[in-house]
């Protein structure tokens, strides 16, 4: 009888394990995935195919118009420029904005015709001048190096060489003007349509905004009214301040450089060199406008007349960075140094000399967006007259006060 009962006993042990480890079994979770996460798998795969196609198709069509884009860019650029004139006209003539625009255009024009029609034969002249009198005034250098400098500083032969290519090529180009302009067509066609462009961003510039604001809820158009409103600003106050400057630092260095005894057709162009190169070019502007000018005074006037040249380059800097900037300038755009000069340099190596010249305005656009937007907070006191205290915790107590409100705040 006890071995009949043993043997079932051990019979019902693995019987029990197998029905312990069947019910293990049924409770662990399937891992079969249900089916809407093979469909959430799948839609988000055609999503980021679709996405990366729209990308990919965006590029090829941005690379396909990057000559248009930039033609919009620049146009846009030029009729933030002028809108300031336009709108000084309608308010003070009450004419209608594209009668406003016409003048301004048809003032330029005038302005560049004229300018085009002394410059050009001032630059063949002096092209041709400096080709014939080139190796005399090296020579004329070389000895004045040599009696103050110990040296001679001037390769004469090379430096003939190196310049005869471009002064015959300067020459070609102002006796064949029209030629080039008929030849590069595609230039010609350029600049109409930046004007084109120009003129009815410049007209409809109100309407424009209009239309785009429509788009958006009451506070946003706060936000880009104000951003539109500081872009005309900059932009226009920055080209107005310097051509305004342009037209006084070379109506000064021409005057001078005829009171030194420099011929006419070397005094306009180099003028007008000064002139555009020391306003609308950065920092180095300033010294690379009075360096080519002065060795041309020293090149055919001498050592005196180069010295005067320098003293009125050097009088005129400081009444123009302690009188005339601050006038002119400082009430619309306010930039630092630094990030006038960073930017100048990122204009030129994204976009050429054309880059560089919209940099500033762009950069004033940027930094004035970043000054008046956002939340900002008062200085510690001890932090501003340089006696900080070693930081303390005040727990919760401590509430931070926003300074002036700005949009986007």
């Amino acid at each position: 009888m006890g071995a009949m009962n043993a043997e079932p006993a051990a019979a019902r042990v693995p019987s029990e394990v197998a029905q312990a480890a069947q019910a293990v079994k049924d409770e662990r979770p399937d891992h079969t995935p249900p089916p809407w996460v093979n469909r959430f798998v799948w839609q988000s795969a055609w999503k980021a195919v679709v996405v990366i196609a729209l990308a990919a198709l965006a590029i090829v069509v941005v690379m396909q118009l990057r000559h248009l884009i930039g033609v919009l860019v620049i146009s846009l650029f030029f009729a933030l420029a002028i809108i300031p004139g336009v709108e000084a006209l309608v308010r003070r003539f009450h004419m209608r904005r594209g009668a406003a625009v016409g003048i301004i255009f048809i003032t330029a024009l005038i302005a560049l015709v004229l300018m085009v029609s002394f410059l050009i034969p001032a630059i063949v002249q002096f092209a041709a001048a400096v080709s014939s009198h080139f190796t005399e005034w090296m020579n004329q250098l070389n000895v004045w190096t040599a009696d103050y400098l110990g040296g001679e500083v001037v390769d004469t032969e090379a430096a003939e060489e190196a310049t005869a290519p471009i002064l015959r090529a300067v020459q070609e180009w102002g006796d064949n003007v029209l030629g080039i302009v008929s030849s590069g067509l595609g230039l010609v066609f350029d600049v109409f349509t930046i004007l084109t462009f120009t003129f009815y961003f410049a007209a409809d510039f109100p309407r424009l905004l209009r239309t785009i604001m429509r788009r958006m809820p009451p506070h946003r158009q706060q936000v880009v009214g104000w951003v539109a409103r500081t872009s005309i600003e900059q932009t226009g106050g920055y080209f107005y301040s310097r051509l305004l400057l342009m037209l006084i630092c070379g109506t000064g260095a021409f005057f001078v450089m005829l009171l030194v005894g420099l011929p006419l057709v070397y005094a306009l162009p180099m003028a007008l060199f000064m002139g555009f190169v020391s306003e609308f070019i950065p920092f180095i502007g300033t010294y690379l406008g009075a360096i080519v000018p002065s060795l041309v005074v020293l090149a055919v006037e001498g050592f005196v007349p180069t010295l005067v040249l320098v003293a009125y380059v050097l009088v005129y800097q400081q009444i123009e960075n302690y009188v005339l900037n601050p006038r002119l300038s400082s009430k619309t755009m306010e930039l630092n140094g630094a990030v006038a000069f960073g930017g100048a340099m990122a204009g030129g190596a994204i976009a050429g000399p054309m880059g560089a010249f919209m940099a500033l305005p762009v950069a004033a656009l940027i930094t004035s967006i970043a000054k008046n937007t956002g939340r900002t907070y008062d200085v510690v006191e001890q932090l501003e007259s340089g006696e900080a205290d070693e930081p303390r915790d005040h727990g919760a107590d401590a509430v931070a006060t926003p300074a002036q409100g700005t949009p986007g705040a």
